[in-house]
């Protein structure tokens, strides 16, 4: 089998995923040294989580395979008994862990969430908000996803000082949606996507829904050695989701529609 081509992480993202992993190893010894409980295992870990592959999601967390998310560091944090801040400070800003069983208190929920606290939020003058339209489109988290006919059958209310604190301006937003699994863990299928149609020059290890002869698709953009670009997905299956060349020929043209800011969707 070909060995799998993984997307290189930050420093910063190395780091939090080996502080992680002396946490866990930390607990996993104390759970050793007291007879009275059970040998604590990455499976445990990842089945309080509630993931579908328990071992092997909380391993790629670990190694610094996949990114740590907020979602995951929360959980995380939950399952292994420590604030997030010790494992990621970038990612736990704003936020802080509450009683056992709970997930983020209303406060830091509404600090780091770019939705409105209520689904009802007039669409009328309120200055908090933006309205961004909602278009049917989707963008194939794998094969392309062709959208002959596309129309705008709704809106999403964003926080205007989220969307400012993210550098982007409501005009030039849409929101789409993911098909497929080739970028899981990062977006799964049928997650919502907030796309900046103003970003469309390629940056390296940044999530991208480009258009081409095959429909539109949602991949993360690597810069190869030589210059080249790359289309590659975040699930770790490369013979079923193989790298992809960044073509710019008038035969079989990817072009850049705008660059994925924000995903929603189920845990």
């Amino acid at each position: 089998m070909k060995k799998p081509i993984r997307t290189p992480l930050s420093a910063e993202q190395l780091a939090d995923a080996k502080r992680l992993h002396d946490i866990y190893k930390k607990r996993a010894k104390e759970s050793r040294e007291d007879p009275t409980k059970p040998a604590l295992t990455q499976t445990e870990v990842g089945e309080r989580c509630e993931w579908k592959s328990p071992q092997s999601t909380v391993s790629q967390y670990m190694t610094g395979k996949v990114a740590l998310n907020l979602d995951a560091l929360v959980k995380l944090s939950e399952a292994l008994d420590f604030e997030p801040a010790e494992v990621s400070p970038t990612l736990a800003a704003g936020i802080r862990r509450v009683s056992a069983g709970q997930h983020l208190d209303h406060e830091a929920q509404a600090a780091n969430s770019p939705l409105p606290e209520s689904a009802d939020v007039p669409q009328s003058e309120d200055e908090r908000y933006a309205f961004v339209p909602q278009y049917d489109a989707k963008a194939a988290a794998g094969l392309g996803s062709e959208n002959p006919h596309v129309e705008v059958h709704s809106t999403l209310a964003f926080k205007r000082d989220w969307l400012k604190s993210k550098g982007v301006k409501p005009e030039s937003l849409a929101v789409i949606y993911a098909e497929g699994q080739s970028m899981w863990p990062t977006i799964n299928d049928r997650d919502v996507l907030l796309v900046d149609r103003s970003r469309i020059e390629p940056v390296d290890g940044q999530v991208f829904v480009l258009t081409g002869t095959d429909g539109a698709i949602v991949k993360r953009l690597i810069q190869g050695p030589l210059g080249q670009w790359i289309l590659r997905s975040d699930n770790d299956d490369k013979d079923e989701y193989p790298d992809r060349s960044h073509l710019r020929s008038k035969e079989n043209e990817h072009r850049i529609i705008g660059k994925v800011i924000w995903r929603g969707g189920d845990l």
